[in-house]
């Protein structure tokens, strides 16, 4: 196990900057969750971690020794790719111990730390089956097992599951998440889904345009979102956005609906009201919303509802028994609390 930390690093392609000044640190053991948009830099910043893609600028250190013009091998990482790249003609065991080639030990320690790495991914009663008869996360199972099995200081993930179907995803997460919790290697994972970001991250790392935007925990950045991009970026449904004017110590939204907030604010000045649908209600004393049900997507025990309105289409979770149906007129609010506040102009959280 070991630390990590990026120092001021950049990346160019001849003349286009594509990364800009990237510091962070790594605690030893922690799980971080790059996420963001394509082309926001985070595959690239692990390429350059993974010794894959040069250094611009900046200092790339792990475990206290500056790695910039280490090979990757020096580097004590393994990294598991999107595509399995798993051998399809070698058994499980071959696959695992190809992570092993190399190593200085005798072909018994290999074959107990084979046998160990098996186990801990519960596939001890795989390893003489090939991958033509394993299934999809079985078959990504071996590929984190050929990276385990050299017991690397740090864990590289380049979007894992996104191969995946829907179910086999939910599946990996937990057990990328349990893997974590027994081996206690630092990992860095990059994903596009900030689904993925919330349920497996001890931190995030908000990236866009080759910057970070915010770094925290699942609960920090959801709640405490540093910029509207953050905001809507983290959350699913995306939140939704209000225009509104700043009045002193009041907003007025565009339908003249007066919003009593503690933000002192220039009088003019352009705003955004951020709320989430989790954070609207039906039937509120002091409606902040009125609008005609354009679409409903049932899920069960909710309801999400799209409110065609004079603020645009609103996003709102309700309760799934006794929804209101399409074309319904509804009046959602709520708590002033709960609401975020954003110059429109720069996107800096107001409140």
């Amino acid at each position: 196990m070991a630390d990590l930390s990026l120092k001021k690093l950049t990346k160019a392609y001849g003349q286009v900057e594509v990364l800009h000044g990237i510091d962070l640190d790594i605690s030893d053991g922690e799980f971080v969750v790059f996420v963001g948009p394509s082309g926001c830099g985070k595959s690239t910043s692990l390429r350059m971690i993974a010794g894959l893609e040069e250094i611009t600028g900046g200092e790339i250190w792990i475990d206290g020794r500056m790695v910039n013009n280490l090979e990757p091998k020096e580097r004590d990482i393994a990294m598991v790719f999107q595509n399995y790249a798993i051998y399809p003609h070698m058994t499980v065991r071959k696959n695992i111990a190809f992570g092993l080639w190399n190593a200085p030990m005798s072909k018994s320690e290999k074959s107990a730390r084979i046998e160990e790495v098996a186990r801990v991914l519960d596939m001890d009663n795989l390893l003489d089956r090939k991958p033509s008869q394993l299934s999809g996360g079985q078959r990504q199972r071996v590929a984190i097992g050929r990276a385990m099995v050299r017991n690397p200081a740090v864990f590289l993930f380049d979007e894992p599951l996104s191969n995946l179907d829907a179910q086999l995803r939910t599946q990996m997460r937990l057990e990328i998440k349990k893997l974590h919790q027994k081996v206690g290697n630092t990992i860095i994972f990059v994903t596009h889904d900030q689904v993925e970001a919330m349920t497996l991250a001890d931190r995030i790392v908000i990236m866009k345009d080759g910057f970070i935007q915010q770094i925290g925990t699942p609960e920090e950045v959801f709640h405490n979102p540093v910029n509207a991009f953050v905001a809507q970026f983290i959350g699913a449904p995306s939140m939704n956005m209000l225009e509104a004017t700043g009045n002193g110590q009041d907003l007025s939204l565009r339908n003249g609906e007066k919003l009593p907030l503690q933000v002192t604010t220039l009088t003019g000045q352009k705003l955004l009201v951020g709320i989430r649908p989790d954070d609207l209600v039906l039937h509120p004393e002091t409606p902040l919303i009125t609008g005609n049900i354009s679409v409903r997507e049932p899920l069960g025990s909710e309801t999400l509802i799209y409110v065609s309105s004079s603020h645009g289409e609103i996003v709102a979770r309700v309760p799934g028994k006794d929804a209101p149906r399409v074309g319904e007129e509804v009046h959602l609010g709520a708590n002033p609390d709960s609401l975020h506040v954003f110059d429109a102009e720069s996107g800096a959280a107001l409140v």
